[in-house]
C-alpha cells in the first residue's frame, strides 16, 4: 500500500489543551508521526510526499473566511499586547449566525470550538499539508489503487466548514471526499475515531452524495458531547445518509466488531464505489484519552471488517495518543485491511 505524508505537518507542535478544568501538556504531539510511520513502514507502506493541489480543495469544503483566519489568525494575535505564544479562544457566541467580528480575539471564538485546538506559528502549514496528503492519496485511489494511506496530522474529522476544534482544523476526510465526488465517485465516510467525527457530519448533513458513518464512545458523557447520538440521521437531503453508532464506554473488541456491522451494511446498500476510512486509532484500550478499550489485535479486525467490504479504500489517519502500542495498533489494521 502506498502512503502519503509531509514533513511540514511536524510545524504543529501545540503545547496545552483544557480538560475538565485543567491545563494539560496536548497530546497531539509531533512525536506522533513518527510512531504512526513506523506502524505503517511495518506493515509494508511506502511513503512518498504529497503533492500540492493549492486552496482550491480546501475551498470546497471550508469557508474562505475560515481559511482566511486560520492563515492569518497567529501573526494578527502576536499583535496583541501580552499575548499569548497560541491562539486560544476566550469567548464563543451562542449561534453561528451571530455577527462576524473583525478582532482577532473575536474571530478566534467564532472559528474554534474549544481549548483544544490551539493555533501557533506552524499550525497553519501543517494543516494545509495534512490535507494535500489526504488528497495526494485520494489521487492514488482515484487513478485506480486499490488503497492508500494518509498520514494526516493534525488530524481533521472535528474541523467544521468554518470552526475547528478537538485537535483538528481542516476535515481531511471531508476534503478527500470531495475530491472522489468531482472525479465522478460515490464515497462513503466510515469513521472508526473514538469520538465521533461531528465536523464531517455537519459538512455533509444536508447531503445525499457522500454517506457518513460513524462509530463512536457515547458522546452523552463523552467528547463531543453534542453531537454524534443515533437519532441524528441527516437532514433535508440528507436524511437516512447519515448514521451514528454510539457505543458504551469500555466497549471492547467482540462487541466492537457487533456493532460496527449494521455500519458497514448500510454502506453497501449506499453502493459506493470508494471507501474513505477516518481511522482513529484512540479507541485502544491503554490510549490516554480513555473511551473504548480496542485490542491491537482488535484493530486486526477492524481492518479485515473493512477490507470485506472490497471497495477502493483510503484509510485517512485521525486520533491515537502516543502509547507503546500506536505503531502496533496502525500495522494491525492495515495488515488487517491487506489480508482479504
Amino acid at each position: 500500500m502506498k502512503a502519503i505524508f509531509d514533513e511540514t505537518q511536524r510545524q504543529h507542535d501545540p503545547k496545552h489543551f483544557m480538560a475538565n478544568g485543567v491545563v494539560l501538556p496536548s497530546p497531539e504531539q509531533p512525536a506522533r508521526i513518527d510512531a504512526l510511520m513506523t506502524g505503517a513502514e511495518n506493515a509494508g507502506c511506502a511513503f512518498t510526499a504529497a503533492e500540492d493541489h493549492g486552496m482550491g480543495p480546501l475551498s470546497i469544503v471550508h469557508s474562505v473566511e475560515y481559511l482566511s483566519f486560520l492563515e492569518t489568525i497567529h501573526t494578527r494575535w502576536s499583535r496583541i499586547e501580552g499575548a499569548s505564544d497560541e491562539v486560544i479562544p476566550n469567548i464563543h457566541p451562542d449561534r453561528r449566525f451571530a455577527s462576524y467580528p473583525k478582532s482577532a480575539v473575536g474571530q478566534a471564538g467564532y472559528h474554534q470550538a474549544d481549548t483544544a485546538c490551539p493555533i501557533a506559528a506552524g499550525t497553519w502549514q501543517a494543516a494545509y499539508w495534512s490535507a494535500q496528503s489526504a488528497l495526494t492519496a485520494a489521487d492514488l485511489v482515484i487513478d485506480g489503487d486499490r488503497a492508500a494511506y494518509a498520514l494526516c496530522r493534525p488530524p481533521g474529522h472535528h474541523a467544521f466548514a468554518d470552526m475547528a476544534g478537538g485537535f483538528c482544523f481542516l476535515n481531511n476526510a471531508a476534503i478527500a471526499a470531495e475530491q472522489c465526488v468531482r472525479a465522478g465517485m460515490r464515497p462513503a465516510i466510515l469513521d472508526v475515531d473514538v469520538h465521533h467525527g461531528n465536523g464531517t457530519q455537519g459538512i455533509f448533513y444536508h447531503r445525499s452524495d457522500v454517506f457518513t458513518v460513524s462509530v463512536h464512545a457515547d458522546p452523552i458523557r463523552f467528547y463531543p458531547f453534542f453531537w454524534g447520538h443515533a437519532h441524528e440521521r441527516g437532514d433535508g437531503p440528507g436524511l437516512g445518509y447519515n448514521l451514528n453508532i454510539p457505543l458504551t464506554r469500555g466497549t471492547s473488541d467482540s462487541d466492537y466488531m457487533e456493532a460496527l456491522e449494521p455500519g458497514l451494511d448500510a454502506i453497501r446498500s449506499f453502493g459506493p464505489d470508494v471507501v474513505i476510512v477516518a481511522l482513529g486509532l484512540d479507541a485502544y484500550e491503554e490510549d490516554p484519552l480513555k473511551g473504548l478499550a480496542i485490542t491491537t489485535e482488535g484493530f486486526g479486525r477492524i481492518g479485515a471488517a473493512i477490507g470485506g467490504l472490497a471497495l477502493p479504500t483510503l484509510l485517512i489517519q485521525e486520533g491515537g495518543y502516543l502509547s507503546d502500542a500506536l505503531g502496533a495498533n496502525l500495522t494491525s489494521v492495515l495488515k488487517g485491511f491487506e489480508s482479504v
